[in-house]
């Protein structure tokens, strides 16, 4: 439902009002990406951290046709250019080569998590798009810490169960209808996903030697199986209710 403010205007005036906005965050990752120049070790690594956030771009513009963004999801947006960048270092091997300040701006991006969400509940901005929008960025900056610590650690394919679980969940969803019902709010899902981004992240630091960093990531993996099959056990049994 789009927001009260916006409802008066045309579609291509929020367009071009969200538009600008978007560019705006493009020019954010700019100057970021040429503050640390040095770090995206090849043009390959900037065109991939352009490439998704043109796509995250698109993705806002066609679901989000409203206009003005407001402050929580502009929070949201400077983190998807953090989570851009960090994409964009993962192709070849800028991320390892500097890998203590990747984390940094991954870090950077978690902290972010918490503050769209609190301007969103403070201006009562709250909407389903930035809830959403907040949570695949959690999403694929989870895939992507996977992604880095398959690279780093050498621990093989299975880490990237812990990004690619949410996403098989989606899929599920498409085959069985069941699986797409709305969830209740919890604290469990919301802790879970705070302690296997802070796992990745203290499994990819280069402290943390490999049998630890294997710990943490396995420790990540079997809590969100956990929290997965909760949610699935209680919305297979809210479909059992509604079926009788």
């Amino acid at each position: 439902m789009p927001p009260a403010s916006h409802t008066s205007e045309s579609p291509r005036f929020n367009r071009l009002h969200s538009g600008l906005e978007l560019l705006l965050g493009g020019l954010l990752l700019g100057g970021l990406g040429w503050l640390m120049g040095p770090l995206m070790a090849s043009a390959a690594n900037w065109w991939s951290a352009v490439g998704l956030y043109a796509v995250m771009s698109a993705l806002v513009l066609l679901f989000w046709p409203y206009g003005a963004l407001g402050w929580a999801n502009r929070v949201t947006l400077g983190r998807g250019v953090l989570v851009a960048l960090v994409a964009g270092a993962l192709v070849g091997g800028a991320f390892q080569q500097a890998i203590g300040l990747w984390l940094g701006v991954a870090v950077i991006a978690l902290l972010l998590d918490g503050v769209d969400g609190w301007i969103a509940r403070r201006t009562h901005s709250h909407s389903p798009f930035g809830a959403r929008f907040d949570m695949e960025l959690d999403a694929l900056l989870i895939l992507l810490l996977c992604l880095a610590l398959m690279r780093a650690e050498a621990l093989g394919p299975w880490v990237l169960l812990i990004g690619a679980m949410r996403y098989g969940f989606v899929v599920a969803g498409w085959l069985l209808p069941w699986l797409e019902a709305p969830l209740y709010d919890s604290f469990r899902r919301k802790l879970i996903c705070v302690w296997q981004v802070t796992a990745l992240l203290l499994a990819l630091t280069p402290f943390t030697s490999p049998l630890y960093a294997s710990l943490l990531a396995l420790g990540a993996l079997l809590s969100l199986a956990y929290s997965f099959g909760v949610d699935v056990w209680w919305l297979y049994q809210r479909r059992r209710t509604t079926a009788g």
